[in-house]
């Protein structure tokens, strides 16, 4: 651990400086990050001293001070609120610094939609993360009906509707697209219900258009598989790590978020399963073949950081040690495949891959379906086109053509 007499801390942290330098060591910050934290928080203590500042009253806008005398001073590094996150969150934890104030919506259009997210989590009981999805798509409609700052709703039409969707909709992906449409009905029917529109128009929204079984899937070929598997170097921490996420990927078919949230219990490595925390808050079990378990065990016996925070089964390698988001999962994909030289190959991808090599090796669609957890069967059907052999069985011959 630090050493935290190295640092002059005057003023009114000085006596908290010894329990952040063992809170920094445990979280398994590097010396180096540690006494950076430090020399942060020794340069935030004398400013406060100086200012006449209590830690009590260290709010939002007394840290943009702090920042801005920092800029001022010349100071290259550090020199944002996010840098003295580590040491806030210790001095709000120990009861010193004040809690940060929950942010509140501004403005006609956010204040209904904050209603309107609690009525999607409460009401409705999506998980926060699909309302999440719900308010941002409909945003813009929102902020387009203000008008001399207030939300002009009661002139609303069928019309107005139809062109809003008219006009966004081209503009994006067919996914998008789709959320955009679902959640104009479904703000639009809270609207009436909370008597904000006259009249019901959810039925005015058009419908997006969907191709479900135009295209082919976006996979990888097996050979591209083992190029990214053998670009980790599992004689490094990080390389274990990465290997073991490409391998639930690919072999699993997992998604990214799913494997973000794996958490220790859900590895069940007597009867040979894990349990997957899915979309929708489904939680399924899926057989671990044994080369992806070997890949989790070297892992978390070698590599795992003993001061990880939680029970998530994968973290980050740079402290402090929290979970991994979707996008870090999606991250290592990416970086696997740039040293292999690939174009950019996003999680998805090894998705499909594991799809369309069950079913390139024989596999009925609906154990495919099985694996992936598709609740319809209409949605794995898109991978019976990559079956080429099984297509030709079926095809007709081109007319006047003689073989």
């Amino acid at each position: 651990m630090i050493n935290p007499a190295r640092f002059r801390i005057s003023g009114p942290l000085a006596s908290y400086a010894p329990g952040f330098a063992a809170e920094l060591s445990r979280r398994g910050y590097a010396p180096q990050s540690a006494a950076a934290q430090l020399r942060l928080m020794a340069h935030l203590s004398h400013w406060l001293d100086g200012e006449g500042l209590d830690p009590e009253r260290l709010g939002p806008a007394e840290l943009e001070r702090f920042f801005q005398a920092r800029r001022d001073a010349g100071h290259s590094k550090h020199r944002s609120v996010r840098a003295m996150e580590p040491a806030l969150r210790y001095l709000r934890a120990v009861g010193v610094a004040p809690a940060p104030p929950a942010p509140q919506p501004e403005g006609p259009a956010e204040l209904l939609l904050e209603r309107y997210r609690r009525y999607l989590t409460v009401e409705r009981g999506l998980t926060p993360r699909t309302a999440h999805g719900y308010v941002g798509a409909v945003r813009p409609f929102l902020h387009g009906r203000l008008s001399s700052g207030a939300l002009d709703l009661e002139c609303l039409s069928a019309a107005d509707v139809a062109a809003f969707v008219a006009a966004r909709c081209p503009r994006q992906a067919r996914g998008p697209a789709k959320l955009t449409t679902t959640a104009m009905r479904s703000l639009l029917g809270f609207l009436h219900l909370e008597g904000e529109l006259p009249r019901p128009l959810a039925a005015a929204v058009p419908t997006a258009g969907s191709w479900r079984l135009s295209p082919l899937p976006h996979r990888l070929e097996p050979d591209q598989i083992r190029s990214l598997l053998a670009s980790c170097d599992r004689r490094s921490a990080g390389g274990r790590r990465d290997y073991a996420v490409l391998l639930l990927l690919s072999r699993l078919g997992l998604r990214a978020g799913e494997v973000a949230a794996l958490q220790l219990e859900d590895l069940d490595w007597h009867a040979g399963e894990l349990l997957v925390r899915g979309k929708g808050d489904r939680h399924e079990r899926l057989p671990l073949p044994a080369d992806v378990g070997e890949a989790i065990v070297a892992y978390l016996r070698a590599s795992r950081p003993a001061s990880a925070e939680g029970r998530a089964a994968f973290v980050r390698m740079l402290a402090p040690h929290r979970q991994l988001s979707s996008s870090a999962v999606s991250m290592i994909v990416a970086a696997a495949a740039r040293r292999c030289g690939l174009p950019t190959v996003h999680a998805h991808r090894l998705r499909h891959a594991a799809a369309s090599e069950l079913v390139r090796r024989g596999a009925p669609l609906d154990e495919v379906g099985q694996l992936l957890r598709h609740r319809r069967a209409l949605t794995t059907a898109i991978y019976a086109k990559v079956d080429r052999g099984a297509l030709r069985t079926i095809a007709r011959s081109w007319p006047g053509d003689a073989s």
